[in-house]
């Protein structure tokens, strides 16, 4: 069992900057990869970023490409999620999930990912 807690969601301006973190705990953190996910009102949950279990390798949206970054400290069981220049179109709650097969060849997909977390509101004003 892993278990997954989002922080650092909240209501900023279009522009502004959020970090938000997940903390995992239950296994050995270094053993799985990590992504994020956002839902918005309406919508289907997508694909955001995703780190490799050394945090060596991340990939991300096209849509956020630029503006989000993705990293891991392993000593802290802990994943963030720097977002930077901010866009009304990027309200949304925000999921963290830990994948912990051996490969990461549909990373964009959902069902990919073996554990969630419970999401963090970020709501971008224009």
């Amino acid at each position: 069992q892993v278990q997954l807690v989002e922080s650092g969601g909240g209501l900023v301006q279009a522009g502004g900057s959020l970090r938000l973190t997940c903390a995992a705990s239950g296994r050995t953190f270094s053993l799985y990869a990590m992504g994020w996910f956002r839902q918005a009102p309406g919508k289907e949950r997508e694909f955001v970023a995703r780190i490799s279990r050394s945090g060596n390798m991340a990939y991300y949206a096209d849509s956020v490409k630029g503006r989000f970054t993705i990293s891991r400290d392993n000593r802290k069981n802990t994943v963030y999620l720097q977002i930077d220049s901010l866009k009304p179109e990027d309200t949304a709650v925000y999921y963290c999930a830990a994948d912990l097969g051996p490969s990461g060849s549909y990373y964009w997909k959902v069902d990919q990912y073996d554990y969630w977390g419970q999401g963090t509101q970020v709501t971008v004003s224009s």
